[in-house]
């Protein structure tokens, strides 16, 4: 059962399914307050000439909605070609450095389609999980956690190591590349190690549990732990600290390009 697969590394750190989605629910939770602050400092500024600066969470998603329907200052691209060439596939970094644009392209892909298959699965499970309390049966079947995992077991695989050949260019760009080197901050350092030990934790994690190589032949009874470990990282790191940390940027930057229609 999928409600016994979170367990922990002893019975004084035994964490239940329920307590786990419960973690999730919290960490959603800090993640909608960081954009709530983000979106209400973003909307800070005057709204016009002369007028004073407007104190209303509503400011900055009506600013950009006009700036998304006006005629452009300088750029007046689609917003389809703004959000397909610009923010997909993110031309403006391909024409800076292949090698750089790839990076990017591959940690972008395959962090964003993990996100979207891991939420997908948490919406599952809580859906098993109410409807299971609530007496409700006759759901389609594809909504059992065990079989809607397995639908998702070829593209988690697919798309996990997609994100980790990004990250060993990052890693390679940081420590060989002296360009991409002497501009490392610390800030830099932590979300990259941060992430680097999310998707390898990922890749233990489910080698043990499998039996796959990624499982480096631990014992199957560490599967649990092991994979404890990854959700409560990838809950406060993946999700809880984006809106207070340099990840802001995956949302910024696509609001911004959309504000000013691409930029190219």
């Amino acid at each position: 059962m999928a409600m016994e697969y979170f367990a922990g590394v002893s019975d004084a750190l035994r964490l239940t399914f329920v307590q786990v989605m419960i973690m999730a629910n919290l960490s959603i939770g800090i993640f909608i307050i960081g954009m709530y602050i983000n979106i209400k400092k973003w909307g800070m500024g005057s709204t016009g000439y002369g007028q004073a600066p407007s104190k209303s969470i509503l400011a900055f998603p009506k600013m950009l909605m006009y700036q998304m329907s006006e005629h452009a200052h300088v750029h007046n691209q689609s917003i389809l070609e703004t959000f397909v060439l610009d923010i997909v596939f993110q031309r403006r970094i391909l024409r800076r450095s292949p090698l750089r644009w790839f990076m990017h392209f591959t940690i972008f892909v395959g962090w964003m389609v993990l996100f979207v298959m891991s939420l997908a699965m948490f919406l599952v499970e809580m859906i098993h999980m109410v409807t299971a309390k609530m007496g409700i049966h006759g759901l389609p079947e594809f909504l059992d956690p065990e079989i809607f995992r397995e639908i998702l077991a070829v593209p988690n695989d697919i798309f996990s190591y997609i994100l980790l050949v990004g990250i060993i260019i990052a890693i390679y760009r940081r420590l060989f590349v002296a360009k991409a080197r002497e501009a490392t901050i610390a800030y830099d350092s932590v979300l990259l190690i941060g992430l680097t030990v999310i998707t390898v934790s990922g890749f233990i994690a489910d080698g043990i549990r499998t039996g796959r190589f990624w499982g480096l032949d631990m014992p199957v009874e560490w599967a649990p732990p092991a994979s404890l470990f990854h959700v409560i990282i990838s809950l406060l790191f993946c999700i809880a600290y984006i809106p207070f940390s340099k990840y802001i940027h995956m949302i910024a930057i696509p609001l911004a390009l959309l504000a000013n229609k691409g930029g190219e």
